[in-house]
């Protein structure tokens, strides 16, 4: 999912978490409304969904919207297309924001390989020319994936305000080694 275009439309499900903007992204099926409703009755919000229209702002940012097509409505299997504006309330709603943050979710039975037990499956992705941090979270039934979506956009927050858990631990870990601890 790389492009270097000044514009670009990419599949998912474009949502607001704790003042990031997160693309919720992945194959066809796996979860990704379902996801971002979870989101929103937690108290998130949609700013597109199936089809986000990306830019590359003056200041730098990379800044996604809705088609207008598209806004306040949010298709789930199962359950058809909803309004999220008159289930949740306008506020439920966000027509652009930056973004933070891409989640890909994947099938857990595809990773031929566990993720890095200190730091899962981070890289960047390219977007209009911007690296913007991923993470691959793997999808398994009964786990709880809105809390891991939270909690992935909490550390992304610390990382992006200078602290990085992983370093941390490590650090600790060095130090106790060092003293004989």
């Amino acid at each position: 999912m790389s492009s270097t275009a000044a514009k670009v439309t990419l599949h998912g499900v474009f949502v607001e978490i704790f003042g990031l903007g997160v693309l919720l992204a992945g194959k066809s099926g796996v979860g990704k409304s379902e996801l971002a409703l979870e989101m929103l009755a937690r108290g998130h919000r949609l700013i597109a969904d199936d089809a986000a229209e990306f830019e590359l702002a003056h200041d730098g940012r990379v800044v996604g919207r809705c088609p207008p097509l598209l806004y306040g409505f949010l298709e789930v299997r199962g359950l058809g297309i909803l309004h999220v504006g008159r289930m949740f309330g306008e506020p439920a709603l966000r027509s652009s924001k930056a973004l933070d943050l891409i989640l890909r979710l994947d099938p857990a039975a595809e990773y031929s390989d566990p993720p890095d037990r200190l730091r899962g499956r981070r890289f960047d992705t390219d977007v209009c020319g911007k690296p913007i941090p991923e993470i691959s979270l793997p999808v398994r039934v009964g786990q709880s994936l809105a809390t891991l979506a939270e909690a992935a956009c909490r550390d992304q927050t610390l990382k992006r305000d200078g602290y990085d858990a992983a370093e941390d631990f490590m650090a600790r870990q060095m130090r106790s080694i060092e003293s004989g601890r």
